[in-house]
C-alpha cells in the first residue's frame, strides 16, 4: 500500500484540491514525496456530513459488531507490516523499536475498547420500577448512556500512532458510538494516510455505514477551525499546544450549539525527592530521573520539567547526579523543525532569567533537528516570582527547585498550575511530609505516582491522564484508559416507555446480559 497524498472521505480515499503540502524528515530538513492535496471547505462539510448521516446507524450497532470493528481495525494496522514503521520512522525520526511498541499500544487499546464495549458498562444502564402505591406514586424510570454524535479528531505531533489517526481518541468515539473526522497532524501525513486507509478497509469489511470515520489533511488552522464549526460536529479529542487547544475551544464555544472540547495541552510535572528518599538514593533517583526526562527527546507531554525538594546535602547530590548523568546524553532528533525552533527558544529564553542556574547540558547537536538536553537550578523564592519558570519546555530540559523548609515545599507546589501527572520519591521516613502533600497533589494532578517515573502511560481502566486547566480543558476526563470512552457519552432518561420501545439495555429480560442498577442495587445478569 503505497502512500499517494491521498485522504480519507467516507469510502473514498481522495486528493484534496485546496493546494499542496509535504511531510518532512526531521533528520535531514528534507521535504518527503509525494505531495499531499490539501482539503477544501467542500470536503470538511463532506466528511462531516456522512458522519452525520451515519451516526443513528452505527450507534444502534449491537455491540458485538462495533467491537469486531474495533478488533479489525487493529488486525488491519498490525497488517501494514514494515511499510508503516519506515514512514513513520522517516517523518517523526523515532527510533524503529520506539514506534513498533506504540503501534502495538495502538492496537492494545483498540482492543481494550472492544472489551469495553462487549462488557457494556459504559452505558451505566439503570432501572427504577414503578411504584404505584406510594405516594406520590413513582413512575417507570429507566437511564443509560447514549453517544453524543460525530467526533472531531485532531492527530498529535509526538504520537504518530497512539494518539493520532487511529489513537486512544478516535478509538474511545468509536468504541462510544460515536463517528470520527480526524485531522490528520501535518508532521506524519504519510503514517496517516497508511493508518487511514488501514481504518478505512476495516470499516468495510466490518460493513459499517459509510461516514462511519474520515480523515482530512489540512495547513495551518483553517481546516480545523471549520471542522471543529461545522454543526455535525459534537464533540472534540485534541492533544497538542496550550495556545492551539484554547483556539478550538474558543470556536467550539462561539458555535450556536457549544460542543465539548477535550484538550489536552500543557503540563510540566512536578517530581517531589523527600529527604528519605535522597538519603537511601540520591544518585539513582538522579539517574532515573534524567533517562526519563530525555526519553523520546523529551517530547512526552509527561516529561518530569520541575523537580522539588528541600535544600540540603540530598538535592546537591541529586543534582550532580543528574548532571552527570545528563552530559553523557547525545543529542537527539526532534519531530518537526517547528518544535526544534520553539525548543531553542524556550532554553534560550531559560538562559537570561535570573536567580537560574544552568547545571549541565548533553552533548553536542548534531545535524537536523537535533536537540540537547538541559537542567537547571533555582530557588523557591525565584520560581514563586518568575511566570516564565512555570512554562512547558517541550523538550528535554528541567528545572531543579531548592525549597528552604517543608512550607518553601508546599508553597510551591499550591502555586502550581494543573499537571497531568505528580511523582514523589519517598520512603517510610517521609511519611509525614508525603502525608501533608499528597492531598495537595490530588487538587493539582489527574495521576499522582510514587517512587517510579511519570513516561509512559498504562492503557488500562485505571489509568487517568488529564487533569486541572492547563494539562486539559475539562479535568473531569481522561485521554488514555478505558474511562476515556465517558468524554463521548450523555444520559438519557425513559420515563414509563412502553417495553417494546425500550432499548435492549434497558428492558426487562436484559438481552445484552448487562449488569444493571436496579432499584438501587446492582445486579448480575440472570
Amino acid at each position: 500500500m503505497p502512500v499517494k497524498g491521498e485522504m480519507i472521505i467516507g469510502r473514498r480515499a481522495v486528493r484534496g484540491s485546496a493546494g499542496t503540502v509535504r511531510a518532512f524528515n526531521p533528520a535531514t530538513c528534507a521535504a518527503m514525496e509525494p505531495a499531499f492535496g490539501l482539503a477544501t471547505t467542500a470536503d470538511v462539510d463532506a466528511a462531516c456530513t456522512l458522519a452525520e448521516q451515519a451516526f443513528d446507524t452505527y450507534r444502534n450497532l449491537q455491540p458485538e459488531r462495533r467491537a469486531r470493528f474495533l478488533e479489525t481495525i487493529a488486525d488491519h494496522i498490525m497488517a501494514t507490516g514494515p511499510l508503516l514503521i519506515e514512514r513513520a520512522h522517516d517523518e517523526s525520526g523515532l527510533p524503529v523499536a520506539r514506534l513498533e511498541g506504540e503501534r502495538a499500544r495502538t492496537c492494545n487499546q483498540l482492543r481494550l475498547f472492544a472489551g469495553v464495549v462487549r462488557a457494556g458498562h459504559f452505558m451505566a444502564a439503570t432501572l427504577d420500577p414503578a411504584l404505584p402505591q406510594r405516594i406520590p406514586p413513582r413512575p417507570d424510570l429507566r437511564m443509560r448512556r447514549i453517544p453524543l454524535g460525530p467526533v472531531a479528531v485532531f492527530g498529535a505531533s509526538n504520537f504518530p500512532l497512539a494518539f493520532s489517526v487511529a489513537g486512544g481518541d478516535t478509538a474511545s468515539a468509536l468504541a462510544a458510538g460515536c463517528p470520527v473526522v480526524v485531522k490528520a497532524h501535518g508532521a506524519h501525513l504519510g503514517t496517516a494516510e497508511l493508518v487511514g486507509k488501514a481504518v478505512l478497509e476495516a470499516a468495510i469489511a466490518c460493513d459499517m455505514p459509510e461516514g462511519v470515520f474520515s480523515m482530512l489533511i489540512g495547513e495551518g488552522r483553517q481546516a480545523g477551525q471549520a471542522l471543529v464549526a461545522h454543526p455535525a460536529i459534537k464533540a472534540v479529542g485534541f492533544t497538542g499546544s496550550r495556545q492551539g487547544g484554547m483556539a478550538l475551544v474558543q470556536t467550539a464555544n462561539a458555535r450556536k450549539e457549544p460542543i465539548p472540547v477535550y484538550a489536552e495541552m500543557s503540563s510540566i510535572n512536578p517530581f517531589y525527592v523527600l529527604p528519605g528518599a535522597l538519603a537511601r538514593d540520591a544518585a539513582g533517583i538522579g539517574r532515573g530521573f534524567v533517562d526519563s526526562l530525555t526519553m523520546g527527546v523529551g517530547q512526552f507531554c509527561t516529561n518530569p520539567g520541575l523537580v522539588i525538594g528541600l535544600a540540603g546535602a540530598g538535592l546537591d547530590a541529586f543534582r550532580d547526579a543528574a548532571g552527570e548523568a545528563l552530559r553523557t546524553k547525545a543529542a537527539g532528533t526532534m519531530l518537526t523543525a517547528g518544535i526544534h525552533k520553539a525548543y531553542a527558544g524556550a532554553v534560550g529564553k531559560r538562559n537570561g532569567i535570573a536567580g537560574v542556574r544552568l547545571v549541565a547540558q548533553g552533548g553536542e547537536t548534531g545535524q537536523g533537528c537535533a536537540a540537547r538536553a538541559a537542567l537547571y537550578e533555582t530557588d523557591a523564592a525565584t520560581f514563586l516570582t518568575s511566570p516564565d519558570l512555570e512554562e512547558e519546555i517541550f523538550g528535554p530540559a528541567s528545572l531543579v527547585v531548592a525549597c528552604r523548609d517543608e512550607a518553601d515545599l508546599l508553597a510551591v507546589t499550591r502555586h502550581l498550575e494543573g499537571q497531568l501527572t505528580a511523582t514523589v520519591h519517598a520512603t517510610g521516613d517521609d511519611r509525614e511530609l508525603a502525608a501533608t502533600l499528597l492531598p495537595v497533589l490530588e487538587r493539582k494532578a489527574g495521576r499522582v505516582l510514587f517512587n517510579g517515573y511519570p513516561t509512559g502511560v498504562e492503557v488500562c481502566h485505571a489509568m487517568v491522564h488529564g487533569g486541572p486547566f492547563p494539562a486539559t480543558s475539562d479535568a473531569r476526563t481522561t485521554s488514555v484508559g478505558a474511562t476515556a470512552i465517558e468524554r463521548f457519552l450523555r444520559p438519557v432518561c425513559y420515563q414509563d416507555v412502553p417495553i417494546d420501545l425500550l432499548p435492549e439495555a434497558l428492558r426487562d429480560d436484559n438481552p445484552l446480559g448487562l449488569v444493571r442498577m436496579v432499584d438501587g442495587q446492582l445486579r448480575a445478569p440472570q
